[in-house]
C-alpha cells in the first residue's frame, strides 16, 4: 500500500529525495500534486521508518553532493514515464515565459510571410552575409536572423516544439536573462560556423535548439536540484539524430555544423552557469508540511 511521504514546493527537491530513497532500496516515486506542490510517495509502508530518517537528513542538508550523485546513478527521470514538457506549451504558461513565446511568434510570422510569397524580401534581410560585409553595413542582426527562417512546415514544427519546451523550462527556472544570453551566443557561434563551412544559404532555429539540449542536459547533471532536466532517452534520440545528419542519408540537407557548435556551446554555457550560480534555487527547497 502506497502513501505520500512529504510534499515540497519545488519539483527538484521531490525528485532528488525520490532518487535518494530509490538508491537506498526504498521504492518511491515522484507525484505532481498541484502548482508548486510536489510529493514523494512510498510504495510500501514497511519502509516508512527508514524513509523518514533519510528525509529528515535530506531537509537538513539538501545541497549535499550525495543527492546529486544518487539522481544521476539511479536515473529516476528515465524510469518515470517520459515527460517531454508538453505542459509548458499551454498558453497560460507561455505567458510566463515571454521571450520564449516571442521567438516562437517571430519564427511563425517569418514562415507565414515566406509562404505568402515574400521569400525574396526574407532572403534579402534575414540571410547571413560574410562577416566583412556585415561589418561594413553594420547589419549585425544577420548573425542571429537566420534562426527565424524555416523552409518547410516540418522544419518549423520540429524546431519550434523543442524551443518552446526547453526554452520555457530555462526561462521559468533561471530567468529571461539566462535564456537570452544562451540564445544570442549560441546563435552567433552556430551561424558563423555554418557560414564558414557551407556558405550563407541556410536557416533554422536548430543550432539554438541543440544549444538548449546541451545546456539542459549538462545542467541537469551538474545541478539536478535546480529542476532543469531532459530524460536520457530523449537526449539519446537527439544525439543519434545529430549523427544521422552527418551520414547524409536523409532527404533533407541539415546544417550539421550549426547543430554541433550549438550543442557544444550549450554544454559550455551550462558549465559556466553552474559555477556562477552554485546556490541557485537551493534556498527554495523546503517542505510544505512536516513528516
Amino acid at each position: 500500500m502506497s502513501q505520500e511521504l512529504i510534499q515540497f514546493n519545488q519539483e527538484s527537491a521531490a525528485r532528488l529525495l525520490t532518487s535518494h530513497l530509490n538508491a537506498h532500496g526504498i521504492p518511491a516515486h515522484y507525484k505532481w500534486v498541484a502548482s508548486e506542490r510536489h510529493a514523494v510517495v512510498l510504495h510500501d509502508l514497511v519502509h516508512v521508518k527508514r524513509a523518514v530518517e533519510l528525509t529528515e537528513a535530506f531537509i537538513e542538508n539538501p545541497t549535499s553532493p550525495q543527492y546529486q550523485q544518487d539522481a544521476w546513478l539511479v536515473g529516476e527521470q528515465a524510469r518515470q514515464p517520459v515527460d517531454l514538457g508538453l505542459g509548458h506549451l499551454q498558453p497560460a504558461k507561455l505567458l510566463k515565459t515571454p521571450f520564449t513565446a516571442l521567438v516562437g511568434i517571430v519564427c511563425v510570422s517569418v514562415f507565414v510571410a515566406t509562404m505568402l510569397g515574400f521569400f525574396a524580401g526574407i532572403q534579402q534581410w534575414f540571410f547571413i552575409q560574410p562577416l566583412h560585409a556585415i561589418a561594413e553595413s553594420n547589419q549585425w542582426w544577420r548573425l542571429i536572423s537566420p534562426d527565424f527562417i524555416h523552409f518547410s512546415a516540418l522544419h518549423l514544427v520540429f524546431n519550434l516544439l523543442w524551443w518552446l519546451m526547453l526554452g520555457s523550462q530555462i526561462e521559468r527556472r533561471l530567468g529571461f536573462s539566462t535564456l537570452f544570453i544562451v540564445f544570442i551566443l549560441s546563435s552567433v557561434f552556430s551561424n558563423v560556423a555554418q557560414l564558414w563551412v557551407s556558405g550563407a544559404n541556410f536557416g533554422g532555429l536548430s543550432g539554438v535548439v541543440y544549444a538548449l539540449v546541451g545546456f539542459v542536459w549538462w545542467l541537469g547533471w551538474l545541478r539536478p536540484q535546480w529542476g532543469i532536466n531532459l530524460p536520457k532517452p530523449v537526449i539519446g534520440f537527439l544525439l543519434v539524430w545529430l549523427v544521422i545528419g552527418y551520414a547524409d542519408v536523409l532527404w533533407i540537407s541539415m546544417a550539421n555544423t550549426a547543430h554541433t557548435v550549438g550543442l557544444f556551446s550549450g554544454c559550455i554555457g551550462a558549465f559556466i552557469v553552474a559555477q556562477l550560480k552554485p546556490q541557485q534555487r537551493v534556498s527554495e527547497i523546503t517542505p510544505d508540511k512536516d513528516i
